[in-house]
């Protein structure tokens, strides 16, 4: 009596299942994957929620795209950011999920059409294509020295149905940030066969390296931006995220003009939000800043401890909260993190949770406090030399 567009069963996965005893049993864990910077110990500045108690909260005045000065702001954040965005192209969501549901109601028909989603990447697709009755074609991205995209098997998924692109950059779990190049291969092959190119944007003010270079540019294509507060200013429990469109000037009229009708039918973003949203961005950034300083130098601090174990090997991310360490395949991904659990008090995710294309990769969040974070991967660095 169910939809199929839901999982057929719901059961927790194994790792799932022994954390869950493990808790419990009381036992104390040092968790490496949290990413929920409300209980990292990042905490906010003074002040930064008073927007959200200003009288105009009390005042619903529905816009499909949101607030202009909600909207206003958000440009100016691209700004910041040397990404030049319209006011007038940009729409308020209630999250970047929310975002991609918009995106594929706009641009996929039910039960045939699909997206192209890269690989490994956060496993949220899967369910966000589902819901929404699209298939999700895997391309892949490759690793030597740096993650890059492998746009031939971005032509061996592409088929008649295919009717957007999406990319991550910072990508998660990678870290790693699109090129030029690579944008310009993706836009490309958009413009000239009939997609759109979705570039999921959440975690761009993390950039690991400083030193990398400016990857914005023109797209030859219909092209969705997403960002949010959720990273940009870690406030997750404030739930406001954003689309910008850009491209092609005919296509971005027609694009307006469909995802208006869209918003307007679930103007889903409460009001309280949309009136600090101005605020909350300007505040954010000191929350953002601890958190940069935060996944550096826990990012720095991971390389460090690793070089002395050579059987493991950080790979190289740019950006993100996450870091991938490529480990010796003496078992199963998912032996391997039920024992780190088991018997060094650690929680760390499996490569599969993201499709990485074989064994062994475990992935870590750069997000947790210092002191727990040394001690955590000083426990999985040794377990995985014993």
């Amino acid at each position: 009596m169910f939809s199929s567009r839901l999982p057929p069963r719901l059961e927790s996965n194994a790792l799932a299942r022994a954390l869950a005893r493990a808790r419990a049993a009381g036992r104390d864990l040092i968790d490496l994957t949290v990413s929920n910077p409300t209980q990292a110990g990042i905490g906010y500045a003074a002040g930064m929620f008073d927007a959200l108690t200003r009288p105009e909260v009390a005042t619903y005045a529905p816009e499909p795209f949101g607030l202009r000065s909600a909207r206003e702001a958000v440009a100016a954040d691209y700004a910041r950011r040397g990404v030049s965005a319209t006011w007038e192209h940009i729409a308020l969501t209630s999250s970047t999920s929310e975002a991609y549901s918009l995106l594929f109601k706009l641009l996929c028909e039910p039960s045939g059409d699909s997206v192209l989603v890269p690989a490994p990447s956060y496993p949220l697709f899967e369910h966000l294509t589902a819901l929404d009755g699209v298939a999700a074609r895997i391309y892949h991205l490759e690793y030597a020295g740096r993650w890059s995209v492998d746009f031939d098997s971005v032509d061996e998924t592409w088929d008649a149905r295919t009717r957007a692109v999406l990319a991550v950059s910072p990508n998660n779990p990678t870290g790693s940030l699109l090129r030029s190049t690579e944008l310009d291969g993706l836009g490309a092959r958009c413009g000239t066969r009939g997609a759109a190119l979705i570039v999921d944007e959440v975690f761009a003010d993390y950039i690991l390296q400083p030193s990398l270079p400016d990857v914005a540019v023109a797209s030859p294509a219909l092209r969705f931006r997403l960002g949010g507060l959720s990273k940009s200013a870690a406030l997750p429990q404030v739930k406001l995220g954003w689309i910008s469109v850009d491209g092609p000037e005919a296509l971005v009229r027609d694009a307006i003009a469909r995802l208006e009708l869209i918003c307007d039918t679930y103007l889903s973003v409460s009001t309280p939000v949309q009136v600090a949203a101005p605020d909350l961005i300007a505040r954010g950034a000191d929350a953002r800043a601890r958190v940069l300083e935060r996944v550096r130098s826990n990012y720095a601090e991971l390389a460090a401890l690793a070089r002395r174990h050579p059987s493991v090997e950080v790979l190289n991310a740019e950006g993100g909260w996450s870091a991938v360490l490529r480990i010796p395949s003496r078992g199963s991904e998912e032996e391997i993190v039920l024992d780190l659990l088991d018997r060094a008090g650690v929680v760390v995710h499996p490569g599969f949770f993201f499709d990485f294309p074989r064994e062994a990769y475990l992935v870590v969040s750069l997000l947790p406090d210092p002191v727990s974070f040394r001690e955590g991967i000083r426990r999985v660095l040794e377990r995985l030399d014993g």
